[in-house]
């Protein structure tokens, strides 16, 4: 991974986007490449600039940020795809699936703190190049290889969809840690042969987390999931593996229910 992270900022708020250029300008590690005033200015410097990250606004005139992100997802735009961070006023769930779906990484409500969205980019860039995701480990196991053999991201894919189907939004504290729970579990049985002494501390130290804040941002997570009773959800998920008169399932239970759906999609064993 390289040392300095490109960013793209695409939001028509003038005021906005200047000031999270300037601030942003002030990182060492991170390089803005140029700011968009509106969806088809910031689709053309995407493609031209293939910046790593894309800060975009979901509410922009010419062309929204879901249009935006349709466009960047179409075939002949498969080759180069940055990590997009989405940004709206807008905290509708629809909003957030239908980003999800066309490939957002993150969803930050506005108003926010710079500094965390700062955190988020380096976390969310961070995850999309590690050793899971890239051509070299896909190329070695071909469970993970997209139509026709070719290199894909199936597994972060239908962790992501299956986490929205549940109802685990990417706004939730806990929803990375749960991501890359499964994940690790998935790609190595054995992180999940101890959940308290070997995943939470795995999953902690990739976010400079603790044990501790990840074991509760997770039940949170799934206590927020259950909540909403989509119980024919969970159903067509899960199937008879849920038990809704014995409760929500234990973050364990949860995490393992996830990877085994997951191994089953991919054609893991």
């Amino acid at each position: 991974m390289k040392d300095e992270i490109s960013v793209l900022i695409a939001d028509d708020n003038i005021d906005f986007g200047n000031l999270l250029n300037e601030y942003m300008q002030r990182e060492e590690d991170i390089r803005v490449v140029g700011v968009a005033r509106d969806g088809l200015q910031a689709y053309d410097m995407i493609t031209t600039l293939k910046p790593d990250v894309v800060v975009l606004d979901i509410i922009m005139p010419n062309l929204d940020g879901i249009g935006v992100l349709e466009k960047i997802s179409l075939p002949q735009s498969k080759s180069y795809k940055p990590v997009i961070i989405m940004l709206s006023a807008i905290g509708q769930d629809m909003f957030i699936q239908k980003a999800i779906a066309l490939g957002a990484e993150y969803y930050v409500v506005k108003p926010f703190d710079v500094d965390i969205l700062v955190s988020r980019i380096r976390q969310v860039y961070k995850e999309k190049h590690t050793v899971y995701f890239t051509q070299n480990t896909l190329l070695k196991n071909p469970a993970l290889k997209g139509a026709g053999g070719e290199p894909g991201n199936n597994l972060e894919a239908e962790v992501t969809n299956l986490m929205r189907d549940v109802g685990i939004s990417p706004h939730m504290t806990g929803y990375q840690y749960i991501r890359e729970a499964i994940i690790q579990s998935v790609n190595n049985s054995k992180a999940f042969t101890s959940v308290t002494k070997v995943l939470y501390p795995s999953v902690a130290m990739k976010f400079s987390s603790t044990p501790q804040k990840v074991e509760r941002a997770i039940r949170n997570a799934i206590e927020t999931a259950w909540s909403k009773g989509n119980n024919d959800s969970m159903d067509s998920l899960f199937g008879y593996t849920v038990n809704y008169d014995r409760g929500k399932p234990t973050n364990s239970e949860f995490i393992a229910m996830m990877a085994d759906k997951v191994r089953i999609s991919i054609g893991l064993k």
